[in-house]
């Protein structure tokens, strides 16, 4: 395993995206992102990521060069076109719109579309909660899910984060996909030649499988049977329909290099809880929530793995595979 400080390592995937064809700006937002997904235990969205993400920007399935823009707008309302470049830079925009317009007006829904992918989805909401402002992010992704009753991928796995402000305290953080389990249990245990459980996944005829082989050619099953699957539909609907975006089965799999340039799209929602019962009596509910909660002996706030080990990572640095590390280098070489 190779061990590296912080800003080592978010160096190397700079300068890896760079030689793929990123902008110095484009590079830094996204390594920055990536590395703080490694520092909160996140690898799988962490800078494993790195050379998918070149390999896509030498293929042209997004755009190194690319500016997001505020393209439609209107009070709390915007739409941040990410020109099909990595979905970064336009989440970050997304959210700096999303803070100003919530302050303005309350409330602010900012969409982002012509996006990729995102990463860890709570990642994004950091400036948010920093603000004091309740925060959701939502993204699609390439087809991964069938709709409740078929066998054919048509929605992505879809995450949902949230994020809840506390007054001197490290905010709640809530991030899941809406997959049964993610997509990268299953190529693992195709990798390792060992079945999967029953109820992850369909093979290509819709039946239930425990190969993983057969699983990675057929579809994943949504959490909770059919109450998953419509939630995936909510989110493809708020981040395609209303942003222009495509959906899940218009866009070519991330863990393909060659493809077509995906489109998807992202949603934020932020409140701020001045504009409502105001600030005071927000803060005194969800200690009120919280206080409850960790009175059960074993509850564990959601969160508070990621900033633990965040702070350790900051201290220690972050380790990850050689190999990982030496196709890094390679690349940021190259």
């Amino acid at each position: 395993m190779a061990k590296f400080s912080v800003a080592e390592l978010e160096s190397l995937a700079r300068a890896a995206l760079e030689r793929a064809g990123a902008t110095p700006a484009n590079a830094a937002c996204t390594a920055a992102a990536l590395i703080a997904a490694d520092a909160q235990g996140l690898s799988g969205h962490g800078v494993s990521r790195v050379p998918q993400y070149a390999a896509h920007l030498r293929n042209g399935r997004a755009d190194g060069s690319a500016s997001p823009r505020v393209v439609a707008s209107r009070g709390g309302a915007a739409l941040v076109d990410a020109g099909y470049g990595l979905a970064f830079p336009a989440c970050a925009l997304a959210a700096e719109e999303a803070i100003r317009r919530a302050h303005d007006y309350g409330v602010a829904f900012i969409g982002v579309t012509n996006s990729h992918h995102s990463g860890a989805s709570a990642i994004h909401l950091a400036p948010i909660v920093r603000a004091k402002l309740v925060g959701l992010m939502l993204t699609n992704s390439p087809a991964a899910m069938p709709a409740w009753g078929g066998k054919t991928p048509l929605f992505g796995t879809n995450p949902i984060a949230a994020a809840f402000p506390r007054a001197d305290k490290n905010p709640l953080i809530i991030d899941l996909s809406l997959s049964e389990v993610a997509r990268g249990k299953i190529m693992v245990a195709a990798k390792e030649g060992r079945p999967i459980p029953s109820g992850w996944a369909l093979d290509r005829d819709g039946r239930p499988t425990t190969d993983p082989a057969a699983a990675l050619e057929g579809s994943m099953l949504p959490a909770g049977g059919v109450k998953g699957a419509m939630l995936a539909l909510v989110v493809e609907l708020l981040c395609c329909a209303l942003t222009g975006a495509a959906f899940g089965f218009e866009a070519d799999s991330f863990f393909v290099d060659a493809g077509n340039r995906p489109r998807i799209g992202q949603a934020f929602l932020t409140i701020d809880p001045g504009a409502l019962a105001g600030g005071q009596v927000y803060g005194e509910r969800l200690e009120t929530l919280i206080d409850a909660m960790l009175a059960d002996e074993g509850v564990r706030l959601p969160g508070d793995r990621r900033h633990r080990l965040s702070d350790g990572a900051a201290r220690d640095g972050v380790v990850i595979a050689d190999a990982l590390a030496a196709e890094i280098r390679a690349l940021a070489a190259t």
